[in-house]
């Protein structure tokens, strides 16, 4: 979110869309494959469970999302709009305030109303376990870190977004692949480290909460935000993430939906997801980004 609003304020639109775009991707194939197959290596005589209620409530908003960015996107290029170049802003902006809606709800009813069916699997079996586990770090301390690391995060996000055109063009890669691939590698590392930890320490709950719930914190609230946020500074940022942007995701959700299903995991589940995010990635590494007639 830092990393989008510091280019929002550039103009850098394309580069927020696939940055976000990237981050959703990575979290859904990459870090839930890499967790799903160090698991499965780690416990190779069954399959890991979780809970299969909130995998699916995930990946129902995880198509909301999809639905949010889809019309804008076709709308655009069916040249449909009832005014060429607004519509698809002001459908964005309109799609934004519901996507936000969508996922305060969600919070609601995951942390108020249904909190039970949320509970992780042997979450009573475990309790003993982690009361005698002590607290590494105290609460103030854990804020006052947090609040620290945000604001070097603030100052590097700056430098980095500068330093994205120079890179595309020194390395001779397209600035599509940086943005989608590498930015979000780098970014989701703690993220990546951390579901790969607790899935083999077979707390398959946890990992998804890191990788598909970050997905949906992303989709629903991040990018949503950035319209918004965009709407305020006079940036025409919108949900038209282009075609192929937009297909890979649709068809990135439909994957992990599948694998999700049946609430349980294994090495060979996460190994597929891995070898879509490979191919993920060299789709990116031979697309080039149309340039829009907006000049985003």
């Amino acid at each position: 979110m830092i990393i989008s609003i510091y280019a929002l304020k550039n103009g850098m639109i394309r580069v927020v869309q696939q940055s976000l775009l990237g981050s959703i991707l990575s979290n859904m194939l990459l870090v839930l494959g890499c967790a799903f197959f160090a698991g499965g290596l780690a416990h190779p005589n069954r399959d890991q469970v979780f809970n299969k209620a909130s995998a699916v409530v995930n990946s129902g908003l995880l198509l909301m999302a999809v639905l949010g960015l889809m019309f804008p996107a076709v709308l655009h290029f069916t040249h449909s709009e009832a005014h060429y170049g607004k519509s698809e802003v002001s459908l964005s902006r309109f799609s934004s305030c519901i996507m936000l809606v969508a996922y305060a709800s969600y919070l609601f009813f995951q942390l108020k109303s249904q909190r039970s069916l949320y509970s992780p699997i042997g979450e009573e079996e475990e309790s003993t376990e982690d009361e005698e586990d002590e607290k590494e770090i105290a609460q103030g301390e854990a804020i006052s870190w947090l609040f620290v690391l945000t604001i070097w995060i603030s100052i590097l996000s700056g430098y980095l977004v500068d330093a994205i055109q120079g890179a595309s063009e020194s390395l001779n890669m397209p600035l599509a692949f940086i943005s989608v691939i590498l930015l979000p590698i780098v970014g989701n590392a703690a993220e990546h480290a951390s579901a790969i930890m607790f899935a083999m320490k077979n707390k398959l709950d946890i990992t998804l909460g890191v990788a598909i719930g970050s997905s949906t914190q992303i989709s629903m609230f991040v990018i949503p935000f950035c319209v918004v946020i965009g709407w305020m500074m006079g940036e025409e940022m919108d949900l038209n993430f282009q075609l192929f942007e937009t297909a890979t995701l649709f068809i990135t959700v439909l994957v992990v939906a599948f694998m999700l299903q049946e609430g349980t995991s294994n090495y060979f589940k996460g190994f597929m997801l891995i070898l879509c995010y490979l191919i993920v990635a060299a789709s990116f590494f031979v697309h080039v980004d149309p340039k829009s007639s907006d000049n985003k």
